[in-house]
């Protein structure tokens, strides 16, 4: 034994980044440093392999404490660690019972929040029994037009304790007051009530291309119900501001951000006008931002987003305590694929990790499922144990701010913040919000962003697993219930005859409501509802002159690789076969087994069929085993020695058994032009465009 203690700082020379640099240099053989070891971001910056504390200067502690200026570090001093972040799960079946069932199953089981969405019969201001909503009632959402409907969903749950967020789109605040309705009719008080109300008038109008009245109006009910919630629920925020529909058009991050805060500036200058002090303005927004799995990006936005509202806030005057933001994170659609769905299990796994350790107050992760179609009990199983795991298991809850002074983590913190603050800036110069969303010059930025993303999902520069790489044409995904949209619908019906029968003061608190000023809406709803008003007949009152606009796209990043497989299964449902294309393998395994492994998996992205082989010696061999596949294209793989020696005999052996369309995989170098002349038609190869290869032969195939 012996006392001597190991100092490896002294033991060995610390190498300067130079040093690094020249010892990399050597690695890569003659490569480019930059090229290889450099990454460009979709906002602009580059990422560097290693940073260090010159990136970072820690003195003086520019992040400072968690729970302090400028809140990078956390919107509370103990963060999410005396009582974990609060698990919120989203529920949008149709059926209110079966909703309910859902709900008391998950509580009982580690959920501790519920989101709500309505229908779109009730997102649109339409009762279930309205002549325009029969093809939208249970679309989308729950069919609940009332206070016993909400009742009806929300039966066994104690409400002073679970949170309920509503989302209703354009009719937030009849969807407030059917809330509110229910807390009084449980005996809820007021300081024991918790949740959201949502209430995010720009992000619908961007989102849906539509409000029932003017924005000025829609902007006056939103504040008129904050100033309720304020007085009326000290636990309660009325404010949304949800930069989902941006996210989901393809904006990138720092467009995200400046998004949100040029949204929340707007809200705040709405509740200003309605006498609203900065610091109660600031304490009624709910800011959600949806999360990719990009792990590192996913913790530096929500840091960034601290920090950026500090300083909105600070700027406008709100007391250090008032800034603090609270975040919902939950995971983005965009990222989300209908092929191979299980693989979404580990990008929301990776999306949980990021918000957690990003510091968010609330997390939803949707279900593998999700874009199938309503989630079944296990995918909501899965989802809701992925955030239990990473907190009690992982202790991810238990350290504040993990990533806090990371050479890495706060250089791309600070960096982000600062690019959104740029494009925040621009926004406001461009009329604020409301000015880019009304002369298009928003949507076009955000096009032209997406613009680049979409070019690297087509040449797989960024990889989607089982969607555009390594995809299983033969799998069989899962079948999830259809509610009965027609039951549905005659459920509703039905309830809502026999609430109008039995609420005869209906037709007075609708003349209240009417009736009310500008600045009593609210509570006038929350009467309304009380009296067994319907969300249609309260949205029928509240409308005014519509205003609409072109809405933002949905650009789900897997969709255009989803297509062609979806054509290729009708085209299978049509033909008894997937569309397929035979591999000309030459040579021994060892020899063409690289290149046949990514011809097979580059071909079948698009769902055409590889039909493989262990390979062939000589070009009658193959040529006769392609006439028997029954193929019309083929690809030619081997290794470059084999493919000199054996195309020039091949290509035309293959194109006289009948092969319409002749590829070879691999970069050809400079025997292109002799390989074409032999009858090779066309190469694939690392970085090349996959999609509109797949496009140009399911097509020439006869399948798009």
């Amino acid at each position: 034994m012996t006392d001597t203690q190991l100092n490896f700082t002294e033991d060995f020379p610390r190498p300067s980044y130079d040093e690094w640099v020249a010892e990399v240099e050597k690695a890569l053989k003659g490569a480019p440093f930059d090229k290889k070891m450099l990454n460009k971001s979709y906002e602009g910056f580059t990422i560097r392999p290693i940073y260090t504390r010159q990136d970072w200067p820690a003195d003086g502690d520019p992040s400072g404490f968690p729970g302090a200026m400028p809140f990078t570090r956390g919107g509370r001093a103990a963060g999410n660690r005396v009582d974990n972040w609060d698990v919120r799960q989203f529920y949008a079946d149709a059926e209110p019972k079966i909703c309910n069932e859902e709900i008391l199953n998950e509580l009982e089981r580690g959920v501790t929040s519920l989101e709500l969405r309505f229908d779109q019969a009730g997102r649109a201001g339409l009762d279930a029994d309205a002549a325009d909503a029969e093809a939208l009632v249970g679309r989308d959402g729950v069919a609940m037009y009332t206070v016993d409907d909400l009742d009806m969903v929300l039966t066994g749950v104690e409400l002073d304790l679970v949170p309920i967020s509503v989302q209703a789109g354009p009719q937030f605040l009849p969807a407030a007051a059917l809330l509110s309705g229910l807390w009084e009719r449980r005996g809820v008080s007021g300081d024991k009530a918790q949740g959201e109300f949502n209430a995010d008038p720009i992000s619908t109008l961007a989102a849906s291309g539509s409000l029932p009245c003017a924005l000025d109006t829609a902007l006056a009910q939103m504040a008129d119900l904050a100033a309720y919630t304020a007085k009326t629920y000290p636990r309660v925020r009325a404010v949304g501001v949800d930069s989902s529909p941006y996210n989901g058009a393809g904006a990138n991050e720092a467009q995200d951000l400046a998004i949100s805060m040029a949204t929340a500036v707007a809200y705040l200058r709405a509740m200003a006008s309605a006498g609203m002090d900065i610091d109660t303005a600031c304490r009624q927004m709910m800011f959600t931002y949806s999360l990719g799995c990009d792990q590192f990006l996913g913790i530096c936005k929500l840091r960034a987003a601290r920090k950026l509202w500090s300083r909105v806030a600070e700027a406008c005057g709100a007391s250090e305590e008032a800034r603090a933001m609270r975040i919902h994170a939950k995971t983005a659609e965009r990222i989300m694929t209908q092929r191979d769905p299980w693989v979404n299990m580990l990008r929301t796994t990776v999306m949980c990790f990021s918000a957690a350790a990003g510091g968010a107050d609330t997390i939803t992760v949707l279900p593998y499922n999700a874009m199938l179609g309503l989630p079944d009990t296990l995918a909501r199983r899965v989802a809701r144990n992925t955030q239990i795991i990473l907190a009690e298991e992982s202790n991810v809850a238990k350290v504040v701010d993990p990533g806090g002074g990371s050479w890495y983590i706060e250089t791309r913190t600070d960096e982000l913040a600062r690019a959104a603050w740029a494009e925040f800036q621009e926004i406001e110069k461009g009329g604020g919000i409301i000015g880019v969303l009304k002369d298009g010059s928003l949507a076009g930025k955000i096009a032209a962003s997406y613009a680049e993303r979409e070019k690297n999902l087509a040449r797989r520069k960024e990889a989607l697993t089982g969607v555009n790489e390594f995809p299983n044409i033969h799998e069989k995904l899962p079948e999830l219930r259809k509610p009965d949209l027609t039951d549905c619908r005659k459920g509703a019906t039905d309830r809502l005859k026999a609430g109008r029968d039995a609420n005869t003061g209906a037709a007075g608190a609708v003349k209240s409501l009417a009736d009310a000023d500008a600045g009593a809406k609210a509570e006038a709803a929350v009467a309304a509802a009380k009296a067994g008003v319907t969300i249609g007949a309260m949205a029928k009152v509240l409308a005014g002159d519509a205003v609409s606009l072109e809405p933002l796209p949905e650009r789900r990043i897997a969709s255009a690789f989803e297509a062609l497989r979806d054509a290729s299964d009708a085209y299978k449902e049509k033909h008894g076969a997937f569309p397929k294309i035979f591999l000309a393998n030459l040579g021994p395994i060892a020899r063409h087994t690289a290149r046949a492994t990514f011809a097979k998996n580059f071909f079948e992205v698009g769902g055409i069929e590889a039909v493989t082989n262990t390979g062939f010696k000589d070009a009658e061999a193959c040529a006769a085993a392609f006439k028997d596949s029954g193929a019309r294209i083929a690809i030619i793989c081997s290794a470059d020695p084999i493919y000199e020696e054996m195309v020039p005999t091949l290509a035309p052996a293959l194109k006289e058994a009948g092969c319409d369309y002749l590829f070879l995989a691999g970069a050809p170098g400079d025997k292109k032009d002799a390989y074409k002349q032999a009858g090779v038609d066309d190469f694939v190869f690392m970085g090349g465009d996959v999609l509109g290869t797949l496009r140009s032969t399911l097509s020439r195939l006869g399948v798009i």
